[in-house]
């Protein structure tokens, strides 16, 4: 069975790798090639007046050609993974996927380059011919000592970022889980004894890497093959290993661990015993990082030492030291400020956010990338885990800062807090188009109750909203099963302490909750019975009662449920003096922009006066976004060119519109594609009201408009806010069940709006 597995899983991981094409990697162009003109730019005779600029300043090169997010990716193939020496062309695959990694966690560009040159002093030579094209060289897979001689030869000659990422890399993502390791069992990097296996690259760096952390390198006792690194020894020396020789007598690893604080494995499987375990000093930190197989599994450690810290290489076990967590994000602050060098202080900076990062409450996204395993910080979890979408904000904004402070940017920022900013709104889709509507909230502080309080995407919701905003949430649910919950996902919030908690079982407000909604609905055949029974079970009435009875400012309900079931008890309770559901609008964000669908929910075929509602609601609310609205009434019908039900009640709404002449550009009645390209709609009407794309789609069918939302989320990767319940004064927002943790902060902040700000 295990062999059959292993054949599955072999030839899965070979499969991968062919299809649908060979290999990991492409090349897009990123501008247009579709004419003359766009040729004439790209090459002869435009691209002549680029080469010119960068010959008069070659710093502009970073303005008009890619060099500025490119980085090289460059091995000879001589210490590949855990296969050893398999030569450059077998190394391609490897050096593909860390291509892959950059793009994906850090938009970095790269190249692969795979060298046959076995010498490293030639192997230097060609990489530092290569400077010309990029903006900073990942050297992998190198093996040790060669290793050490490129980099330093290239780092001499090279006025970019070159960066060993098996050294560096490593001590980053070891140096940032040993420092939450001292945090979490009381010690000092000053007082500790540290133990090693390994005298390669990785090892050596992670050994430099602690003492600039504070480690006194008199008690670092390196071992090898050879046993400890003593001075004096001849064998399998290098001046590397020797600067952590200690005493002039041979020993072995089972002879110095005695007492030793922390254990680093960078060696080979088995090297590390149960009865060394035992003799190392209480509750043990153990790095076995030996890959695939550790020194030591942590199940044995636990046998012996069940207070023992533990971090492997593997993704099967808690605490992976992986290179990940740091290569994307220091490569990006780097270039984005044009460094010449990836200094120290840049390292440090890197471990300071990593480590600061798993401190701090887990993601939601991180949690249901890894579901099912604890994320909240301690001995399980040091270092965050490579898909939390906050690494890039804070590592890359923390490294670019320390190369700004020490001198070696060349391109330094003027405002690292928009940096940040930008960097956060290029994983979190909705945070650049959010940022008008989160500050609009930060002008009063509302308090927002949320339906589904034991939901696990609303408690990190709230828990955000405490982190990033002035208002306060208030949660109905068991305070039994929200308690469990918020300390089970690793959420610091707790009821009634951090947020206010209703309780629909026992809650002492029952009996003016009942009898507020019995009143309300006494003459629509709701009985006492059936009101006591409303407000024990029905957490949407709860909600809707205390924003009726000005404990709270808005609702928001739908993370599971029919929409309109929930709304139904937004009309009854909320729908008074003046509100009324006027429709649904949704934010779909895209990579080219923002796009608003309406209506996706409320009105299945609206009137010609719902849709005139729907187009006024929809401008306003468009406005909130900081962007200026362009609506089209979109049917099948074009310009009057169809006498259908839907093309009435669309001409007859665009007449209401006229009459009242809003401040806002809108037109139709048109066909999908008129309303999003000029060039199409200038062909049928020409001089119409607004000029290039719409920006906002009002569709004369819910059923339609939720169709094109739902195209635009799977088939487009559109992100949704929403939707936005208009027409209700911002005191009621139905979400629907496949909202994130993330869009119901989003649709926090929108409910946390103060009315004068919302129109």
């Amino acid at each position: 069975m295990d062999e059959t597995r292993h054949d599955n899983a072999r030839q899965a991981a070979l499969d991968y790798h062919e299809f649908p094409k060979p290999g990991k990697l492409e090349i897009r162009a990123t501008k247009p090639l579709a004419n003359g003109r766009d040729l004439a730019r790209a090459y002869s005779p435009g691209v002549a007046e680029a080469c010119l600029e960068i010959k008069a300043d070659p710093a502009t090169a970073s303005r008009y050609t890619s060099k500025g997010n490119l980085v090289a990716v460059i091995s000879n193939g001589t210490a590949v993974l855990g296969l050893g020496n398999i030569g450059a062309l077998a190394s391609k695959p490897v050096m593909e996927g860390k291509a892959v990694l950059f793009k994906k966690f850090a938009n970095i560009d790269c190249f692969d380059i795979e060298v046959n040159e076995p010498d490293p002093e030639k192997l230097a030579a060609i990489v530092c011919a290569l400077e010309p094209t990029f903006g900073a060289v990942n050297l992998e897979d190198i093996k040790a000592p060669d290793c050490f001689i490129v980099e330093r030869l290239c780092r001499e000659r090279m006025k970019i970022p070159v960066f060993h990422d098996d050294q560096h890399g490593t001590a980053i993502v070891v140096g940032a889980a040993a420092t939450n390791a001292m945090i979490v069992a009381g010690k000092r990097f000053a007082d500790i004894k540290v133990v090693s296996t390994g005298g390669g690259a990785a090892g050596i760096a992670c050994l430099e890497m602690l003492v600039k952390l504070g480690v006194q390198r008199k008690n670092i006792w390196l071992c090898d093959l050879e046993g400890l690194v003593f001075k004096g020894r001849q064998a399998q020396m290098t001046p590397q290993k020797a600067a952590f020789a200690q005493g002039t007598a041979p020993a072995n690893l089972a002879e110095v661990i005695a007492d030793a604080d922390l254990f680093l494995g960078l060696s080979g499987p088995g090297v590390l015993t149960q009865d060394m375990v035992r003799a190392m000093g209480p509750n043990p930190i153990i790095f076995a990082l030996a890959n695939p197989m550790p020194e030591i599994l942590p199940d044995d450690v636990r046998k012996v030492a069940p207070g023992a810290i533990i971090a492997t290489g593997r993704s099967d076990f808690p605490n992976q030291v992986n290179n990940v967590l740091c290569f994307p994000f220091i490569f990006r602050g780097a270039l984005d400020v044009g460094a010449t060098e990836i200094n120290d202080a840049m390292e440090i900076a890197c471990i300071e956010g990593i480590a600061a990062l798993a401190r701090a409450t887990t993601s939601a996204e991180a949690a249901a990338a890894y579901r099912g395993e604890t994320m909240a910080f301690g001995a399980d979890y040091l270092i965050p885990k490579p898909f939390d979408p906050r690494l890039i904000g804070v590592v890359a904004s923390a490294v670019a800062r320390a190369a700004m402070e020490t001198g070696v940017a060349t391109r330094p920022l003027d405002d690292l807090d928009a940096y940040k900013r930008k960097l956060d709104g290029s994983v979190f889709k909705s945070a650049l188009i959010m940022r008008p509507v989160f500050e609009a909230s930060k002008l009063a502080a509302r308090r927002i109750v949320f339906a589904e309080g034991e939901d696990e995407r609303v408690l990190r919701a709230a828990n955000a909203m405490l982190e990033e905003t002035n208002d306060q949430p208030i949660l109905i649910g068991r305070p039994e099963v929200v308690a469990a919950r918020c300390e089970r996902f690793g959420l610091p919030i707790r009821p009634g302490r951090d947020f206010h908690l209703v309780n629909p079982e026992n809650d002492h407000r029952y009996r003016d909750y009942w009898g507020t909604y019995h009143e309300l609905m006494a003459r629509q055949g709701v009985t006492p019975d059936i009101a006591r029974a409303v407000m024990r079970t029905n957490t949407t009435a709860i909600g809707a009662i205390m924003v009726h009875r000005d404990e709270a400012d808005s609702l928001i309900c739908g993370t599971f449920g029919q929409f309109n079931w929930h709304l139904a008890y937004v009309r009854q309770i909320l729908a008074r003096g003046g509100l009324h559901p006027v429709a649904a609008l949704s934010l779909m964000i895209l990579e080219d922009g923002p796009l608003f669908i309406a209506d996706t929910h409320v009105h299945s075929e609206p009137s010609p006066a719902q849709i005139m509602e729907t187009v006024i609601g929809a401008a306003r609310h468009v406005r909130r976004f900081g962007v200026t609205p362009k609506i089209a009434l979109c049917t099948q019908s074009q310009f009057g060119n169809m006498d259908n039900a839907s093309a009435r009640r669309m001409r007859e709404a665009l007449e209401l519109l006229d009459a009242r002449e809003p401040d806002f550009a809108y037109e139709g009645e048109m066909n999908l594609d008129a309303a999003l390209d000029q060039t199409i709609r200038d062909r049928l009407l020409p001089g119409s009201r607004y000029e290039g794309a719409a920006n906002v789609l009002v569709f004369a069918s819910s059923e339609v408009a939720s169709g094109v939302r739902n195209i635009l989320k799977v088939k487009a990767a559109g992100l949704e806010v929403g939707p936005i319940l208009m027409g209700m004064g911002n005191r009621a927002h139905v979400v629907t069940p496949a909202i994130t943790a993330r869009g119901l902060l989003n649709m926090s902040a929108i409910a946390g709006t103060p009315v004068a700000h919302y129109g």
